[in-house]
């Protein structure tokens, strides 16, 4: 039971860090008063651009031995993040500059990233040479997997007093198993992960912080909430709009680079991300627009995301497919909650999706 546990929570994590990355840009870049339904796509072209940099580091070495861990790790992330700047850039030219329907832009931007991920990554694919239908980057992926000593330390304390307890007698024995397993669990599910991990948690609660605790995050909420009053009191909306949507699809783009270089061991296959773009989306709504619930929510429905591996249902696929609609099923009765309620802190911004025009007001 308990090894069960300890095999589902680190899992649970793991599935559910694109979510978080993915939830933290979309709310930033929804506080604005922005509707991005790109982020499928803006994900999907973070994780081939750092692919497409992994490739080129990769290629430019002699031996695999030279590679260099800092570089293996700063270029796909610089690539990344180029890449999905790009892609929040594209997005406010269309909707903030030319004024065009959010919903479609976004949903067209999704299916745009698709294709120039696949795009990309077949023809990475080719270049390689690969004898399968995918890329891999396991020099690259080593490096960004790398995880805190604390694990090991706390393993190896957990073995020595195990150890000495089991010097005193039966009743020290299982006292000492018992200590062994606590620590070992405490090292496995809190600090046995890579620093994209750690670096998503901070980034959501920073995120938080500065949303509801400084002038800049009041500025935001006031061009998301009502866009003319805030340009009336000297504020300029187009400017907070451009940067928070960017800065969120920057953002949103880490999840497609930890999915890949992480979560997939450094292989690149195309259609590979399912539809964790859309739970990111849904992910916002779950955590009723605020980034550091997203770090308990995301986790959670990571593991929604997984509970059909662990339930046992035979070989009945069709309650199967059931339990991989909780993680939906789930928003849903939050959305209708929260509609119920009516609580003014639950609902989305008013001027969300709504484009602004400055002569209008």
């Amino acid at each position: 039971m308990f090894e069960a546990i300890l095999s589902f929570l680190p899992r649970a994590v793991s599935q559910g860090i694109p979510l978080l990355y993915g939830s933290t840009g979309e709310i930033i870049t929804q506080k604005s008063g922005n509707m991005n339904l790109g982020i499928p796509g803006v994900m999907y072209v973070g994780g081939i651009c750092g692919v497409i940099g992994a490739f080129i580091y990769e290629q430019s070495l002699p031996s695999p031995e030279a590679m260099i861990p800092f570089f293996a790790v700063l270029i796909p992330l610089l690539f990344c993040l180029l890449g999905s700047l790009l892609m929040g850039a594209l997005f406010c030219f269309l909707t903030v500059t030319l004024r065009a329907n959010q919903n479609v832009t976004g949903l067209a931007m999704t299916t745009f990233g698709v294709g120039f991920g696949n795009f990309f990554g077949g023809s990475l694919v080719k270049l390689a040479g690969a004898d399968m239908p995918y890329l891999a980057l396991t020099a690259t992926s080593n490096c960004f997997k790398k995880t805190l000593p604390l694990a090991a330390i706390l393993n190896s304390w957990g073995d020595s007093i195990d150890e000495a307890c089991g010097k005193m007698g039966v009743f020290g024995d299982k006292l000492g198993n018992v200590i062994d397993f606590i620590f070992d669990a405490f090292g496995e599910v809190l600090l046995n992960y890579s620093f994209l991990v750690y670096l998503a948690i901070i980034i959501a609660l920073i995120a938080s912080f500065i949303i509801n605790r400084t002038r800049t995050g009041l500025h935001l909420r006031a061009v998301g909430e009502n866009p003319a009053t805030a340009d009336s009191a000297g504020i300029n909306v187009n400017l907070y709009k451009y940067v928070a949507t960017c800065l969120g699809c920057m953002i949103a783009g880490l999840g497609g680079l930890y999915y890949v270089m992480d979560y997939a061991n450094g292989i690149w296959a195309n259609n590979a991300f399912g539809d964790r773009g859309w739970l990111a989306i849904a992910l916002v709504i779950f955590t009723v627009w605020r980034p550091n619930v997203g770090v308990v929510a995301s986790f959670l429905f990571g593991g929604l995301y997984i509970l059909h591996m662990y339930i046992p249902s035979g070989m009945n696929l069709a309650v199967k497919e059931l339990y991989k609609m909780l993680p939906y099923v789930v928003t849903i009765i939050v959305l209708i909650i929260s509609s119920l309620r009516n609580q003014r802190d639950k609902q989305p911004p008013q001027s969300l999706g709504l484009p602004y025009f400055r002569e209008d007001r």
